[in-house]
């Protein structure tokens, strides 16, 4: 079914400072909650809301058009906050902010006022992306048609759309009829629209990123905003998204050290054979938690790294910067993808038997980095950094990267 938001107000936020302020105080309140949330496969609706009125959403929105227009750094940290205390929290606006993206790139005057204003009322961004049966992720079937002077149709189905259930406005990639790439912003109710929460994966379960269906759904020219002529020169736009995800995993690596840490602490009890009272005075722990400490901090560095090589290059936008850029945010998702799978699988190591128990969902961190990672493969960003530590070879401008 097709649920219609209901319409947010929100603060407008000043800064960087102010962001990352309002993102950690989120993230300690959102953390209560997360494990029965996933349990009970509870949509975070109400903390959702919250986030809108946070004024969160509108941080990247151009300083020109009254937001905050913060730095790629601050807007990683904000995203690896809230992953640290509920990844499906943090998943949800990842489409957000890379559709905010286009309509900096390719929203004209008129097309930018209209929505930055909407974006700083609260309002959010869904998603329309992925289809399923396909050749690849890439090869997008559903038609955006011309109906009439200034006006569309759009028609075709789409999965995995993460977001687009408590979305306001739902972007859907489409293809025109010369084959160009185009994102409609559908608004939430619209005829023809229908979203169905039929997502059922084993991770990130109160992400609904289930099925948008799209029956001659009416657009009209002025909520079109031509996507293909990001890719025709320099663009940061994949590196951004990528970044997210990257955030996102190193959030869930930190978060599931957090949660190690405690659970030794107070519930573990010692091996036998190390002579000690409690677990965590135990020197193969000890040693343990010292290389997951390494792993967790050398995720969350390269992610700064990232978002800082983001940021230089948007001052000075070149196919050599935006290269560059790219390599930086791939070797940060490679190792926030490996962290997230390491430590979610070293909190049952390290915790023991009991840490295994269903009534403490534990679990959940190793579901949602499981699922989580396989956004984008890692093993196709190694040959892009090797290709372009061996060659100087940019990486592909597909978006993904």
């Amino acid at each position: 079914m097709t649920t219609i938001p209901a319409s947010a107000s929100a603060r407008v936020i000043s800064g960087d400072a102010e962001a990352l302020a309002v993102a950690a105080r989120l993230a300690e309140k959102f953390a209560t909650g997360a494990a029965d949330r996933d349990a009970h496969r509870w949509l975070p609706e109400a903390e959702l809301d919250e986030l809108s009125r946070s004024g969160l959403l509108g941080i990247t929105v151009p300083a020109a058009h009254g937001g905050a227009e913060v730095a790629t750094t601050t807007l990683a940290e904000v995203f690896r906050l809230l992953a640290a205390a509920d990844p499906n929290l943090a998943q949800i606006p990842q489409s957000h902010f890379a559709y905010v993206n286009v309509l900096r790139a390719q929203g004209n005057p008129a097309q930018q006022a209209f929505f930055f204003a909407e974006l700083l009322a609260g309002k959010r961004f869904g998603n329309a992306q992925s289809e399923a049966g396909t050749k690849h992720v890439q090869d997008y079937r559903t038609r955006l048609n011309p109906a009439g002077p200034g006006k569309f149709t759009l028609n075709g189905v789409k999965h995995y759309s993460t977001g687009a259930l408590f979305a306001h406005w739902i972007p859907v990639l489409a293809k025109d009829p010369e084959d160009n790439l185009q994102v409609a912003y559908v608004p939430a109710g619209a005829p023809g629209l229908s979203i169905v929460d039929d997502w059922n994966g084993m991770g990130q379960r109160t992400t609904a990123s289930g099925t948008v269906r799209l029956d001659d759904v009416p657009v009209p020219a002025e909520h079109v905003v031509p996507h293909h002529r990001t890719f025709t020169g320099p663009q940061l736009h994949g590196a951004v998204a990528q970044l997210l995800h990257a955030a996102i995993d190193a959030g869930i690596a930190g978060g599931a050290l957090t949660e190690a840490v405690e659970f030794v602490r107070t519930r573990s009890r010692p091996w036998f054979e190390s002579g000690v009272d409690r677990a965590d005075q135990d020197p193969l722990t000890a040693q343990r938690f010292g290389e997951l400490t390494v792993s967790v901090r050398a995720a969350e560095a390269l992610l700064t790294t990232a978002a800082a090589q983001v940021d230089e290059a948007r001052e000075n936008l070149t196919d050599a910067t935006a290269a560059t850029a790219s390599i930086a945010v791939a070797v940060a998702k490679a190792a926030a993808d490996r962290a997230a799978i390491e430590l979610t699988n070293a909190l049952f190591e390290l915790g023991g038997t009991r840490s295994a128990l269903d009534e403490l969902n534990l679990h959940r961190h190793w579901r949602n980095a499981r699922t989580h990672t396989l956004h984008d493969p890692v093993r196709w960003k190694i040959q892009h950094i090797g290709r372009h530590t061996l060659t100087g070879a940019p990486p592909p401008r597909h978006g993904l990267i």
